[in-house]
């Protein structure tokens, strides 16, 4: 078969493809579409999707699945000058399967991280892989330049930036604990949808404990480039960081 002629389904935009036959209306269904990243004027074949639409799906949820067991390339870590660490996960199956390992690291570890870091910094920056090691890869070179530049120009102090392997969201509490910062971020992947497999969020919290309760935290979502910005989601981050050191608090008592 000449490869040619074989298109790659997963290259379609389909913002303004309509496939229904014989749409009543087809500028209003062009219009919805852009409003949304669901699967809507796909029309169908009798009772079942049509074959494109199908394969869109299937193609979709393979990105899906390779996000969540792929791997960070950790030169954009290492670039960034990331000291890299670990959570008690061995590997991709353990980190699935026992999530409080993901919150937690051995006492080794716990070491490294307190000889190695600066403390009683304003803000510490952590970035994690998650559930979609693709969102660190594709989103952490664009927004943590954009965080250090403006922290430096408000005056913030910053901690040493920490990556985590077979990191989750609680991941931070400790390493707060350890470090003692006012503010602690973490940029980790998001779990991935059939939207997207590079959606990166960052959950904040001043004063950040495994004491505390979820509540604790305050997230900005849905950072891609087809979601929110990279940059534009850093500005809102400062902003955040700003509102949080004035109220000292964050999570659900702090009022944006």
């Amino acid at each position: 078969m000449d490869q040619d002629l074989v298109r790659d389904i997963s290259s379609l935009d389909l913002t303004e493809r309509v496939t229904i036959n014989q749409p009543a209306d087809l500028q209003s269904c062009v219009s919805l579409k852009k409003t949304t990243a669901a699967r809507i004027c796909v029309g169908k074949a009798g009772t079942r999707l049509k074959t494109e639409t199908y394969l869109r799906f299937r193609a979709d949820h393979a990105v899906a699945m390779d996000a969540v067991w792929s791997e960070v390339d950790e030169k954009v870590v290492d670039q960034l000058g990331f000291l890299k660490v670990e959570s008690l996960c061995k590997n991709k199956d353990e980190y699935i399967t026992r999530p409080d390992l993901g919150r937690r690291f051995s006492d080794e570890t716990l070491k490294i991280i307190t000889e190695n870091c600066r403390h009683d910094a304003d803000v510490q920056i952590i970035a994690g892989d998650g559930l979609s090691s693709p969102a660190i890869t594709s989103n952490l070179p664009d927004i943590y330049p954009m965080l250090m530049d403006g922290l430096k120009e408000k005056g913030y102090t910053t901690g040493d930036p920490i990556f985590v392997k077979f990191a989750r969201v609680a991941t931070m509490d400790r390493i707060s604990e350890a470090l003692h910062a006012k503010i602690t971020i973490i940029l980790i992947g998001e779990r991935p949808g059939l939207a997207t497999g590079e959606s990166l969020s960052a959950y904040m919290a001043y004063e950040a404990s495994t004491k505390k309760p979820e509540s604790q935290r305050t997230v900005v979502s849905n950072i891609h480039k087809n979601g929110m910005p990279p940059v534009e989601a850093g500005a809102q981050i400062i902003s955040i960081v700003d509102a949080m050191m004035e109220a000292k608090t964050s999570g659900i008592d702090l009022k944006l």
